[in-house]
């Protein structure tokens, strides 16, 4: 599981310690693409409208797997 952090935290998937709502997943995946995370919010929202559930399991591994900003990895 330290590879896949360590991967995530050099690709720029971090969880930033800024704009963070529940983990800090959606700001940081917007971060990293581009977006502001209410955008990023948003498209999870409507994703779940569209695939029930499937944000539901992919959250918590996100979660699990993106390091925090400070600590890299």
């Amino acid at each position: 599981m330290t590879d896949i952090r360590a991967s995530f935290g050099n690709q720029g998937l971090v969880r930033p310690r800024d704009g963070r709502v529940l983990g800090g997943v959606c700001a940081g995946l917007g971060r990293r693409f581009g977006l502001t995370p209410w955008i990023t919010r948003l498209l999870f929202v409507l994703i779940l409208m569209v695939v029930p559930g499937s944000q539901l399991l992919i959250y918590p591994v996100l979660w699990i797997l993106m390091p925090d900003e400070d600590r890299g990895v």
